[in-house]
């Protein structure tokens, strides 16, 4: 089972749900919101897990966190991963889109002075700005697409790009996700909660929830078992992490 997108920091027991990955035989992307969660946040992937730690700084946080860049670089070298990153386009965060920007643009600016990273990138209501800074910042990795939202033309766009995609069941929930999740190439597809942000059944989303989006993905195809689906999702993460 793969969870490509979670926050495990930000349970309210994260060692708790660490050690049930780990028990679980989990692969899980955690990301982190800020560079000064790096440090406690990839102690919880214990040697011999399969818990990869992401170095992030949210975009919705960005005009908050702006001064921790440099703490970003200093980190950089320590992971193959990079996130949560990315812009947010919502109404709320809108004033603050010029340090979205500045710090979206650092990032992937970093990432590819450092060789490339991959990266699991955040676009609500941004998919097109986040497009252009990828083309701008050619090389700085490959761009996951967490809980993509954009238009059929920002999807085509993404695929003509490379771009990778993460989905999850509390994202499947809705026809237009799913009807993008349907147009999205199966190659480039990998599982994911957003937990705990993410809600199930009433309660926030676990790393395990991530089996769910595995039966959706499923049902979605037609064409493939639960089981060659699962074996699909995991080809597609040993493919990602070759590259």
């Amino acid at each position: 089972m793969i969870d490509f997108h979670a926050h495990l920091d930000l349970y309210t027991d994260p060692k708790t749900i660490a050690k049930e990955i780990v028990e679980r035989g989990m692969y899980v992307l955690s990301v982190t919101t800020t560079p000064s969660a790096w440090k406690g946040t990839s102690a919880l992937a214990t040697p011999g897990s399969r818990i990869r730690t992401a170095l992030g700084l949210h975009p919705q946080i960005a005009h908050e966190r702006v001064g921790e860049l440099p703490l970003f670089d200093l980190h950089l070298h320590e992971t193959m991963y990079v996130g949560e990153i990315g812009l947010d386009g919502g109404p709320e965060f809108k004033r603050y889109w010029q340090t979205q920007l500045t710090v979206f643009d650092h990032i992937l600016n970093a990432c590819r002075l450092a060789g490339g990273r991959i990266m699991s990138i955040h676009s609500r209501r941004a998919a097109p700005a986040v497009l252009d800074r990828l083309v701008a910042f050619s090389g700085a990795g490959t761009p996951i697409l967490h809980w993509f939202s954009g238009g059929k033309r920002d999807l085509q766009s993404a695929v003509a790009l490379g771009c990778w995609f993460s989905v999850g069941p509390a994202m499947l929930v809705s026809e237009k996700a799913r009807a993008l999740v349907r147009d999205m190439p199966r190659d480039r597809v990998l599982t994911e909660t957003d937990g705990p942000f993410a809600q199930i059944g009433g309660g926030s989303a676990k790393p395990w929830d991530a089996g769910g989006a595995t039966t959706q993905l499923a049902e979605l195809w037609g064409d493939m078992t639960e089981e060659e689906t699962d074996r699909l999702l995991h080809a597609n993460l040993r493919r990602l992490v070759a590259i």
